[in-house]
């Protein structure tokens, strides 16, 4: 695809990326097959490479309207174009460039910007929403329907071990999931536990950047990545651990890339690199114990497996979650459009609620044809937004193993 960058973004950082992704790009419309909004609306400027357009004409320099804004937000940043794309388009990167540069130019509805902002300053720090939520489920009953659905219901978190062991590895316990689901981390240094592993955590890393950056707050999501380097790095740089565990997906994908985001920030860049470099979505640590786990283990359980999109499509990884619930026996399933978005996607579902609900919908009627008894993911975002659509129970792989191996 030809470009031809405006002045105020042409030789700038963002600029050349945004080019480069652009030229990849040829236009040959395979993303508009994957892409969840467009077999939703229909519309061109609603999937991948309609909105790639947008962008290219706002980064040439075109007037930047509020119907460009919003074609922008209806994307989930699923990036399941980029798992379809024959030409390796970097779609994420550019729609958060493309994001940035609206949002710059288009000023919200006041409502809106409030919710935004409450959304970006709320969501991330953990104590204040572990407030917030124990409210909301406090008083869940006297709220509308539309808002218990948001509000998961409460949950224990179970005992954490304490033996120590010559291999160690690091957890995130991020922001949004200790307060809706600290079963999931307690769950996992279990398992770890009982496989000879010791998880830790960093006490002052809190939100990987994920929340603030999608919110087009970059310099703050920036920031929130330089205090997790500066939590980590003294575990790291004396080789205490021998990696960074991610047991939220949509975390992992995010750190995963502090390595590129942080690129330019010379006093961060080499260890912010480091930290990628070392980061594991838990489902790329636990296939080494497969072995010990069938001598271990048998659940005999038809189980229904979510791919978060985070997972398959931000991160490339595929069949892992799978091999490991099949060595403890599990009969685990995928259902038909595996590969589509369940309408999570981090505060999409609160930001669009109306596509959040039919894309949750048609998940859940399509896990339920497979006829399982428990639906398992691997991020936190995804397993609330679905359990708030059905009674099927709704977990996180790893509380499955926990549950058997932790008898």
């Amino acid at each position: 695809m030809q470009t031809n960058l405006a002045d105020f973004i042409k030789h700038t950082r963002e600029g050349e990326e945004a080019d480069a992704i652009l030229r990849a790009c040829v236009h040959c419309g395979f993303c508009t097959a994957t892409c969840p909004t467009y077999q939703l609306l229909g519309d061109e400027l609603d999937g991948p490479r309609g909105r790639i357009y947008l962008i290219k004409q706002v980064l040439e320099g075109a007037p930047v309207t509020a119907k460009t804004q919003t074609h922008l937000d209806r994307c989930l940043t699923c990036r399941n174009c980029e798992t379809t794309c024959p030409s390796g388009v970097k779609y994420g990167r550019l729609i958060d460039i493309g994001r940035k540069v609206v949002e710059e130019r288009v000023q919200r509805p006041f409502a809106e910007r409030m919710k935004r902002l409450v959304l970006k300053e709320g969501l991330p720090r953990k104590a204040l929403f572990k407030t917030a939520l124990r409210a909301g489920q406090v008083f869940r009953p006297l709220l509308s329907p539309a808002m218990q659905d948001k509000i998961p219901a409460m949950q224990g978190a179970g005992v954490w071990p304490s033996r120590q062991h010559a291999r160690k590895m690091l957890v995130l316990e991020g922001c949004a999931q200790p307060a809706m689901a600290p079963n999931i981390n307690a769950a996992t240094a279990r398992v770890l536990d009982a496989l000879g592993v010791q998880l830790i955590t960093a006490p002052k890393a809190g939100c990987c950047g994920a929340l603030r950056h999608h919110l087009n707050d970059q310099e703050a999501a920036l920031d929130d990545m330089r205090r997790n380097v500066d939590a980590w790095w003294p575990y790291i740089k004396d080789g205490a651990v021998e990696a960074i565990v991610m047991t939220a997906s949509g975390c992992g994908v995010t750190v995963k890339e502090y390595g590129h985001l942080l690129a330019h920030d010379s006093a961060y860049a080499g260890r912010a690199q480091r930290i990628s470099e070392l980061t594991r979505d838990l489902s790329e640590v636990m296939p080494q114990f497969e072995e010990e786990l069938a001598h271990r283990v048998s659940i005999r359980e038809r189980v229904a497996y979510h791919p978060p999109c985070t997972l398959q499509h931000g991160q490339q990884i595929r069949g892992k979650v799978e091999g490991v619930l099949r060595a403890a026996g599990v009969d685990v399933v995928l259902c038909a459009d595996s590969h589509l978005c369940c309408g999570s996607a981090g505060t999409y579902s609160l930001l669009q609620p109306e596509l959040s609900l039919q894309l949750r919908d048609r998940k859940l009627a399509s896990l339920a044809d497979t006829g399982a008894t428990t639906i398992v993911s691997a991020n936190v975002g995804c397993t609330a937004h679905l359990q708030s659509g059905t009674d099927t129970p709704v977990r996180h792989w790893i509380e499955l193993i926990d549950s058997a191996l932790n008898k």
